[in-house]
């Protein structure tokens, strides 16, 4: 008999997700972490509108919202930092019933999640210990942990481990997979630093694209901003980083002064993990993929692969599935972060690539596509793509085609009077909306039916534009099914 059902490996932002996911459902769950401390420095920074939802079931959204600034939305200038193109995100503009975009500090992200872990029932993180080696069984895997303090070891048994690792992740060397590259990898600066500006500084992400050097540069919060230089070949992330260089890589940006909190080379990758499960022990976040930033989805895939797997894990572990089901965890979720890698590889190489030929043709090319509305709409949007078919996302006739495999928006809506948001209203399983005449919904989750009313008609328009009556959703909030 396993001494815990589900044991996490790593508290990064995705595996302390993936704890408070599955302890909410009343799943217990330990949590172990190599490092004794948090990490105090800044890594991820951009979370999308659909990543808060996960944030959102597992219970954290409103405290991380509160340390959170919304995106105004992208800027592509050139090389003397004139706009070619602005794609703009209104702040009022949020389907998924919160901005679009948002930046943070991810020392403060942790933080929240943290403090929600240790005061979530059935959850324990344990931290300075480190796994070393697993075996399964066909009732679990038995696992050796070591105390890094002292070298001390221990075993825990657990009816499954779930690897969010991180890139170097000890969990996927353990099961045999290995990380297959989509591109070649990129040498970028990464500078986060707190800065003073002649001006202000407009909210949103500006993307420079000069052959001679392409940069990145974002506000996030409390005065911290971060900028990305990609490295030439034969240059050294130090040679840039010496205080006299930095200055003068910052200068055009208006900085008046400058301290530097983190100053490291980052090698951006575009990798998939060949396997993603072995049995009882399956990965997610970094430990299955690897994303370049221009998408700003690198932490927002890790969050989508938790959410799928604590409602699988929930349903086996409560027999209310059979193991078959994790099947489908790969099958879905691999396909839809090589589009979400192959996309970030896309916008990089347009807004980036090139030599001085591509310089000196972007701009008109720009300027022709910022008129095409499709392409206008596609910049500002945080929609990514669908689930492929799968035998939990039935894509079948008009509605299927145009719903299943994606998520149903989440507007504000009232339920007897009371305004909440629709997640509240669907619960932590599956549920059906069906449109009534009248144009309320009739929402039956847990098996109970309540009539909910959405004043602006947000769920009702977008059933109505797939041809769609009724849809059928998961616990992820992603439709399964759609009818007419």
């Amino acid at each position: 008999m396993p001494a815990v059902p589900v044991l996490v490996v790593g508290a990064g932002p995705v595996g302390l997700t993936a704890a408070l996911l599955l302890a909410r459902r009343g799943v217990e769950v330990l949590v172990v972490e190599r490092h004794a401390d948090p990490y105090p420095l800044p890594r991820a920074v951009h979370l999308d509108d659909e990543a808060f939802r996960v944030l959102q079931a597992a219970g954290v959204a409103d405290d991380v919202a509160a340390i959170t600034g919304p995106m105004a939305g992208l800027r592509l200038l050139d090389r003397r930092l004139r706009p070619l193109v602005e794609f703009l995100r209104a702040p009022d503009d949020q389907p998924n019933g919160w901005p679009r975009g948002s930046l943070f500090h991810q020392p403060e992200l942790e933080a929240v999640l943290r403090r929600a872990a240790s005061a979530q029932p059935g959850l324990r993180l344990v931290t300075g210990e480190e796994l070393t080696a697993l075996t399964q069984d066909d009732g679990g895997v038995d696992v050796v942990l070591r105390r890094r303090a002292d070298g001390a070891e221990r075993s825990v048994r657990a009816g499954y481990v779930l690897g969010c690792d991180g890139a170097n992740s000890t969990t996927r060397r353990l099961i045999g997979s290995s990380m297959r590259d989509l591109a070649p990898p990129d040498r970028w600066l990464v500078v986060d630093a707190r800065a003073g500006f002649s001006a202000p500084v407009w909210p949103g992400v500006h993307q420079v694209s000069d052959p001679h050097r392409a940069v990145t540069f974002m506000p996030v919060t409390d005065g911290r901003y971060r900028w990305e230089f990609r490295l030439r070949p034969g240059e050294s992330a130090g040679d840039l980083a010496a205080p006299g260089r930095l200055r003068e890589l910052v200068a055009p940006f208006g900085v008046t002064r400058i301290e530097v909190l983190r100053a490291v080379e980052y090698v951006f990758r575009a990798q998939l993990a060949d396997r993603w499960r072995r049995r009882r022990v399956l990965l997610a976040g970094d430990a299955a993929h690897l994303t370049p930033p221009f998408v700003g989805q690198a932490l927002g895939l890790g969050l989508r692969d938790v959410h799928q797997l604590a409602w699988k894990l929930t349903a086996v572990l409560a027999g209310r599935a059979g193991e078959e089901i994790l099947d489908t965890y790969q099958a879905e979720r691999a396909p839809h972060a090589r589009a979400l890698i192959r996309v970030a590889l896309l916008l990089g190489r347009l807004m980036t690539g090139g030599g001085r030929l591509a310089a000196v043709v972007r701009p008109g090319v720009v300027q022709v596509v910022r008129r095409v509305p499709a392409v206008r709409a596609l910049g500002a949007s945080s929609r990514t793509p669908p689930l492929r078919r799968s035998p939990l996302v039935e894509r079948r006739g008009r509605p299927g085609r145009r719903l299943a495999g994606s998520l149903i928006p989440q507007p504000w809506v009232l339920l007897a009077g009371r305004r909440c948001r629709l997640d509240h209203v669907l619960g932590d399983g599956p549920a059906r909306v069906e449109l009534l005449p009248d144009g309320r919904l009739l929402v039956v989750a847990a098996g109970r039916p309540v009539e909910v009313t959405d004043p602006d008609g947000v769920v009702a328009g977008w059933l109505r534009a797939a041809g769609a009556r009724a849809v059928e959703v998961r616990p992820d909030r992603i439709v399964g099914a759609a009818f007419r």
